[in-house]
């Protein structure tokens, strides 16, 4: 399925889309996405640290399990964050009501985000909305205890999303300059996050010269089960070859075939100048 489309071309949504942030990491990735401008969604974030849930910018806030965390957060432990989220599984069930929609993101190996996102997928399932995890895994040198957290995490995960697309941050280092500083190094899960999040909303929030409904991206997301994503950016001449090598060719697809893929969502954004010729190049790249 293919949607293209030029910039600055927005239509009045229909769809209800919601991203959830869940935990540090998970409230971290929605602030950056509302700081980068992604449009079109409604934002919900959820924490037991009360103090990092104050800073959040999210329209509908969430603290979860104050009898049991006492706004202190769940010290790492990801049995403590699913009880947390647990407890306030109905307050939840009524933000994410009347979602088509919803995106759960995390950073997986902590507390809160690896026992509650599991959670808020199961609820918003259970409201028939499609739903989609975004998650990232941590760096090696964070410890095994947190990386096997982690795992267990996702693999809970797993059963409650539709899709689920998980970012190594280990993979991520392949793309940083070595100069780099470090709050930017830090930052770039949160940049991957909203790529992610952005390919798959513009489909259903942009206009396109293709027209793709919601109806259209639920038939090919709905149980799909683990999902890849690249983004390629290109100008000049072959630019449109370039972006598409770039997509197919990003670290986070390492050592994983997707030729095995069941279906592709193609999402090609370019100035008004885009050709027919560039679109079909493109799509032959893919």
């Amino acid at each position: 399925m293919s949607k293209f489309a030029t910039l600055d071309s927005e239509q009045p949504l229909s769809a209800v889309l919601k991203v959830v942030g869940v935990g540090g990491g998970g409230c971290n990735a929605i602030d950056s996405m509302i700081a980068r401008g992604l449009n079109g969604v409604e934002y919900v974030a959820l924490n037991t640290d009360a103090q990092v849930l104050e800073s959040s910018k999210a329209t509908h806030k969430l603290q979860c399990g104050t009898s049991i965390t006492r706004g202190l957060g769940a010290g790492a432990d990801p049995n403590i964050g699913r009880k947390a989220v647990e407890e306030d599984r109905e307050k939840l069930a009524d933000l994410l009501s009347g979602s088509d929609m919803v995106f759960v993101t995390a950073g997986m190996g902590g507390g809160t985000g690896t026992g509650g996102a599991p959670i808020i997928a199961s609820v918003a399932q259970s409201i028939g909305a499609l739903v989609v995890g975004i998650v990232t895994k941590p760096f090696r040198w964070e410890g095994k205890l947190r990386m096997l957290n982690a795992e267990q995490g996702i693999q809970e995960l797993r059963q409650h999303v539709d899709s689920l697309i998980v970012i190594p941050n280990e993979r991520l280092l392949s793309i940083l300059d070595g100069n780099v500083n470090a709050f930017a190094a830090f930052d770039k899960p949160n940049e991957v996050l909203y790529e992610a999040t952005r390919g798959i909303a513009d489909i259903i929030t942009v206009e396109g010269m293709i027209n793709v409904d919601f109806a259209d991206v639920r038939a090919v997301m709905n149980q799909s089960g683990e999902a890849l994503m690249g983004c390629g950016i290109a100008s000049g001449e072959n630019r449109a070859i370039e972006a598409a090598q770039k997509a197919i060719s990003s670290p986070l697809l390492e050592g994983i075939n997707i030729k095995g893929a069941k279906s592709v969502l193609l999402n090609v954004t370019g100035s008004s100048n885009l050709t027919m010729q560039e679109i079909n190049e493109g799509n032959n790249v893919i």
